[in-house]
């Protein structure tokens, strides 16, 4: 198999010749910016930049597939938040200390959301590398939930008050922003998307699973049935009380957090949805060295976790090897074992 083959029958549930390595969220780091001429902040903005970042996650560190996305804030960008650019060694991000909305009625999707210069970026992204290397590996957009649009849009303290004090208004957020999540997603396959991740940052350590329930179980699967791609969720923190609702949203798979064993996960989800994950990022990507990474890959391995990948976007100076050894640990570990 190659590495799209090994990534859609994963993300199907079918057999693979061996686990693959996932990247549903950014891979990008100083270093190999440094490496391909593709530096932060342009590399956000620019269609061939981001393009040639995006494919060092499959030429220069081995994995199976290639996110283009580097942040959460090109949609919201294109709604019509502040966006902080930064530097080439940081993230952008919105300026949620200044919404642009203050009430559900003032919620509207701009009539230049596609074509707005920070969403268009990533479609002209995805088709050149679709055009480069979509026969070889799988091709991996992003596309965000209302419930992180709603952070970005109405300020994160203020949209955690309203869910718990006025749920009504929240579900009037969640189903007017929804319309951003699809339009952009049906984008992005049109330009050669084989799988979106679709972050939702009901973060495990601010919601508690019921309000996963309460408020995203039945949209997340309108998303699945109006995507027509698997679709990857990816919710940071200690979610395995969240797991069961997302094992019956018919997402695909749920990009998992380090903070929750790999074990007791597959246990939950029990073949509902493949799991995918679960690195983890601070400590041992960034910190420690490509022995610790393996023991991580190993452990999950073990698991029977179906892809391998960091736990989240890695911090932007994460030495490359550290990255490499996710890959070279899961085939080591299947020559290990009597198969590729």
């Amino acid at each position: 198999m190659n590495g799209r083959e090994r990534v859609l029958a994963a993300l199907a549930g079918e057999p693979v010749d061996r686990t693959p390595t996932c990247t549903p969220t950014s891979v990008a780091t100083v270093e190999l910016m440094d490496l391909v001429d593709a530096p932060f902040p342009a590399a956000n903005r620019d269609a061939e930049l981001m393009a040639r970042l995006a494919a060092t996650s499959y030429t220069e560190l081995g994995f199976d597939t290639i996110m283009p996305v580097f942040s959460i804030i090109q949609d919201s960008s294109a709604l019509g938040c502040e966006i902080q650019w930064e530097g080439k060694d940081n993230w952008p991000t919105a300026k949620m200390t200044r919404p642009i909305w203050a009430e559900p009625e003032d919620v509207t999707i701009p009539s230049d959301f596609l074509t707005h210069p920070d969403t268009k970026c990533v479609l002209d992204a995805i088709s050149i590398l679709k055009r480069e290397y979509g026969d070889e590996v799988a091709i991996v957009g992003k596309t965000m939930g209302p419930w992180t649009q709603a952070y970005h849009c109405f300020g994160v303290e203020k949209f955690l008050l309203l869910s718990y004090d006025d749920p009504d208004k929240t579900r009037q957020i969640l189903d007017r922003l929804k319309t951003a999540t699809v339009d952009f997603g049906r984008a992005q396959i049109e330009a050669g998307a084989d799988a979106l991740t679709l972050p939702d940052h009901a973060t495990g350590d601010l919601v508690s699973a019921k309000y996963y329930d309460k408020y995203l179980t039945d949209l997340h699967r309108e998303f699945a049935n109006e995507l027509e791609v698997p679709l990857i969720l990816h919710i940071c923190g200690k979610t395995t009380e969240f797991m069961d609702y997302i094992s019956q949203t018919g997402f695909a798979a749920f990009h998992y957090d380090s903070k929750n064993n790999p074990k007791e996960s597959m246990e939950i989800v029990h073949g509902r949805l493949a799991l995918v994950g679960n690195i983890n990022n601070p400590t041992t990507l960034y910190s420690q060295g490509p022995e610790e990474v393996a023991a991580e890959v190993t452990a999950n391995l073990e698991a029977g976790v179906p892809l391998i990948g960091p736990e989240c976007a890695i911090p932007l100076q994460t030495p490359i090897d550290n990255l490499r050894a996710i890959p070279e640990t899961v085939k080591a570990w299947h020559r290990e074992h009597g198969s590729n």
